[in-house]
């Protein structure tokens, strides 16, 4: 049997519909698996990213007030005390956020006064002497805040601290060409970098989240704190029932509204991110099925609508692999023409995305590697239609009407 392209385009052409169908659901299918996977892939990145924090043996309690009388920097003084003295307790500090959260403020740094200049985007998280390490992160450069800088909390409003910790990636973002220790930055006050720590999620969460500034400030502007806890390994479970416990009424006013494992957090944190990638995997392992259905479909009425032409060319000498060769090289040239198109609109539709959802540009290697994944999905669904009509036998073909 002839495999020139032009007696194959001919029986395309004698029911063009169906191909053409196929073909566009074909390039439908690869813009939309091509786009998924680099979206998943992006997705799956994020998750993998490092927090920078001992999330296994840490958890925060919020504590707020339920009146008016409540005393917070006394609450906070007390509370801190206890924590630290609790066996199983490696470190303990009170903070104005929770990491991986999204819960906390954030500020906005500039490199010239009267907040002039660029602008640099950081999550702020105040902490006491112990929050470096409380949060499992170390001192690159600099040095830490002494308990003497530490500005306790007291009603009103409370000035910027003078000094402030940088993480490295924010020091990369407000100095590129040089070294931040030791510089000035600009918000509402001057604040002096004394020291730089090493990549940490804040409270704030997005493309930035690496950029932290951490400030001497114990917290309670908003009528409560956080307090976060780091145990020894093994110790978070039993530490938190216990430290739950005994804050929950060692104040008169004061509540635990909830504790909160980082780990939990952090789960938490990926939620979104997990879904999407499922959801994306699901939908596009259903178009990818269906396609493989049509192609499948396609090639069946193919093969029965030509069950005398098959047995013609077998009776004329054509072998069971011609049969099977026509038919798949047939089924090539629909995934070749869905495949052009699709590769179209898979460009198109990467860059829509990375122009209204700030995400990279799509990359050709998946584009190719959806290319061949389609088209030898499409061939194997071609696959057993085209073996069944090789095996006809060419005296039940050619008495078929």
């Amino acid at each position: 049997m002839s495999l020139n392209i032009r007696p194959l385009l001919s029986s395309l052409k004698r029911n063009p519909t169906g191909a053409l169908l196929v073909a566009l659901q074909v390039a439908i299918t690869l813009a939309v698996l091509v786009n998924a996977a680099w979206i998943v892939d992006q997705r799956i990145e994020k998750i993998e990213q490092p927090t920078g924090i001992n999330t296994r043996d840490s958890f925060v309690l919020v504590v707020s007030g339920s009146s008016k009388k409540f005393n917070i920097a006394a609450a906070e003084s007390s509370d801190l005390a206890y924590l630290r003295r609790l066996s199983g307790v490696a470190s303990a500090t009170v903070t104005s956020g929770i990491p991986l959260t999204g819960n906390g403020s954030d500020t906005g740094l500039y490199l010239h006064p009267d907040e002039r200049g660029r602008v640099v985007e950081a999550g702020e998280l105040s902490v006491d002497e112990q929050g470096l390490k409380t949060l499992g992160v170390s001192l690159i450069s600099g040095r830490n805040f002494r308990p003497d800088e530490i500005e306790p909390y007291t009603p009103g409003t409370q000035a910027p601290p003078a000094e402030i910790i940088v993480t490295q990636a924010l020091a990369q973002a407000l100095f590129p060409h040089g070294n931040a220790l030791g510089r000035t930055v600009y918000g509402s006050t001057p604040r002096t970098i004394i020291g730089i720590v090493s990549n940490f999620m804040g409270p704030q969460l997005g493309q930035d989240a690496y950029n932290t500034v951490i400030t001497p400030t114990l917290p309670g502007q908003y009528g409560g704190y956080y307090l976060l806890v780091r145990t020894e390994p093994g110790e978070r479970s039993t530490v938190l029932h216990i430290a739950k416990r005994h804050v929950g009424v060692a104040h008169h006013y004061g509540v635990v509204q909830y504790a909160q494992t980082l780990s939990s957090a952090k789960h938490q944190m990926h939620a979104s991110n997990r879904n999407v990638a499922i959801l994306l995997a699901i939908v596009t392992a259903l178009m990818v099925a269906v396609c493989c259905l049509g192609i499948f479909g396609l090639t069946t009425f193919n093969v029965g609508s030509r069950t005398r032409q098959i047995g013609t060319h077998r009776a004329l000498g054509a072998r069971q692999r011609d049969v099977v060769a026509h038919f798949l090289v047939e089924g090539a040239l629909v995934l070749g023409s869905g495949a052009i198109l699709g590769s179209v609109l898979a460009l198109l539709i990467g860059s829509w995305l990375s122009a209204h959802y700030a995400l990279p540009r799509l990359n050709v290697a998946y584009l190719l590697a959806g290319i061949i994944a389609l088209t030898a999905v499409g061939e194997l669904a071609a696959w057993q239609p085209a073996r069944r009509a090789a095996r006809i036998p060419p005296s039940v073909a050619t008495r078929t009407v």
